[in-house]
């Protein structure tokens, strides 16, 4: 078995945007006469898509939803988080993010990007960025009908990678999947590859009885170690179950 892909989470990997998506989703739900949402619903929804995680705010508060409602306020969330981003002139990525990519491509493996994110907001984060072009797939939240900690978004993502390289035959178990959330771990580990958890959100500790590897910081992570490691065709990498 060999590393062939590399599959990074968009929220908590790439940016570090959780107090601009918690503002603006106050924001839209105190104009629906909801409460705000509470720390308890943030800790337990984070890593979910767009979609998902307003399904469970609207569900906590007894508001029966349609999927054309939660549809309109996926698109009033994301033309403000447009218009919050282009107000930043440094945006707030996460240390390391660049030398991860340079890492990817330098290791000639696939990077592809698996968010929860609507693709709106993740095409201008990375235009802003600069990164666009090294990203061979991109999954986002309304590529997909369920959330993680499902496993469709990943499983897409190496649909999507072997449609454009035919002769990488990806399998699940040939890629990384890098992502900061207990729900984002879960749905990579259903899609039968390893993980490495960045402490970027959840504790170290936390995130270190669920992955394979875990670190503090994306710059933490040996890709020498890791690829030896895949190698290993004898070796049973997976860690113990979420």
């Amino acid at each position: 078995m060999s590393l062939k892909a590399v599959l990074l989470d968009f929220n908590g990997v790439i940016i570090k945007d959780d107090h601009i998506n918690t503002q603006l989703i106050d924001q839209i739900l105190i104009e629906e006469n909801l409460q705000p949402q509470k720390l308890k619903e943030i800790q337990a929804f984070l890593g979910r898509s767009d979609g998902g995680y307003w399904q469970e705010l609207l569900k906590n508060r007894g508001r029966v939803a349609s999927q054309e409602y939660i549809n309109k306020l996926l698109h009033r969330k994301a033309q403000a988080y447009l218009q919050e981003i282009a107000k930043i002139s440094k945006l707030p990525l996460y240390s390391g993010v660049e030398d991860l990519i340079y890492q990817v491509r330098s290791h000639n493996l696939k990077l592809g990007l698996v968010g929860g994110a609507m693709g709106a907001e993740i095409t201008l984060v990375l235009e802003r960025a600069n990164l666009t072009e090294y990203f061979s797939v991109i999954v986002a939240g309304d590529d997909i009908t369920i959330s993680k900690p499902q496993p469709q978004g990943y499983v897409l993502a190496v649909e999507r990678l072997n449609q454009k390289y035919p002769d990488l035959n990806l399998q699940p178990q040939e890629c990384l999947a890098i992502d900061n959330t207990p729900d984002g771990i879960k749905a990579a580990k259903q899609a039968q590859m390893q993980v490495v958890g960045v402490a970027n959100t959840y504790p170290y500790h936390m995130l270190q009885r669920w992955c394979n590897w875990t670190v503090d910081y994306l710059t933490d992570l040996e890709w020498s170690r890791v690829q030896e490691l895949y190698a290993k065709k004898d070796l049973k990498l997976t860690a113990p179950e979420c």
